[in-house]
């Protein structure tokens, strides 16, 4: 498939996708959103990806929904009773992609805010630039937080952090984000995307089968209240992971003092 609004290139058992709009500072439109969900879909079919590195071109990361292309063109459509209103072709659920797909690492180098903000959240570790902003604006545009940001946002940053950056609306630095715990790991803008690169080889190296188990747990357990359905997701997957190849494989390097090979 030709992308005309971001990038997709390939190397080194990782993909790294490139938000591509940087004259809008990547701003996101219906097309993106569909040309990213058709990028991560084939990454996620192709056995040579093992994780996958999300950025943006030039000095943006995503400036939030296209204000003309998204807020103004809603506003000006027919009301959605009328005959003639068009037809909005819309991918699949993102947080259903986010959360079974192959590893996912947003290497966050500038402006983040609106949903270029909640996109992310569902990923699985976000690095964040000194030079980036973060900001959960939408009260300012008199809309309101979508993409299950209400609930993954709590879940990375706690109640109170949460809201009060909801609520004020405001930009937080790169390292503030770190600091309250928005971003996982905080590095210079120069290092930014080697330190994202690195970070998704050494999660490839690992059993592509048992990544996405672990994700699994992950999203079903995290908010779950009912420790012995925990205990009983657990030993299913747990089954599964005995009975893999990679696990056969894993105990014969370590017993044979070799490195296990878990590609082939």
């Amino acid at each position: 498939m030709a992308y005309e609004t971001i990038l997709l290139e390939k190397a080194d058992d990782i993909a790294v996708l490139t938000l591509n709009r940087p004259q809008r500072l990547n701003a996101w439109t219906a097309q993106m959103n569909a040309e990213m969900h058709a990028a991560i879909s084939a990454c996620n079919d192709d056995a040579e990806v093992g994780a996958i590195v999300v950025t943006g071109a030039g000095r943006g990361f995503c400036a939030g929904a296209d204000i003309r292309d998204n807020f103004k063109a809603r506003m000006n459509a027919p009301t959605p009773d009328s005959e003639t209103a068009p037809v909005r072709e819309v991918p699949g659920n993102w947080i259903d992609l986010m959360r079974s797909s192959k590893p996912l690492i947003a290497a966050v180098n500038g402006a983040c805010v609106g949903v270029g903000a909640t996109m992310i959240l569902p990923m699985d570790i976000i690095v964040a630039s000194e030079e980036a902003k973060f900001g959960m604006l939408f009260v300012k545009m008199g809309v309101t937080p979508e993409l299950a940001s209400s609930h993954f946002l709590v879940q990375r940053m706690g109640f109170g952090r949460a809201s009060e950056m909801c609520l004020t609306a405001r930009l937080y630095s790169g390292r503030e984000a770190f600091e309250m715990g928005l971003a996982d790991r905080l590095t210079t803008h120069s290092e930014l995307l080697g330190e994202a690169k690195k970070l998704a080889r050494e999660i490839a190296a690992n059993p592509a089968p048992h990544l996405g188990w672990v994700k699994q747990l992950l999203t079903a357990n995290g908010a779950e209240t009912d420790i012995g359905l925990v205990q009983r997701r657990e030993g299913e997957v747990l089954a599964q992971a005995y009975a893999s190849a990679e696990h056969k494989e894993a105990v014969d390097a370590f017993l044979a003092k070799r490195t296990p090979v878990f590609r082939r």
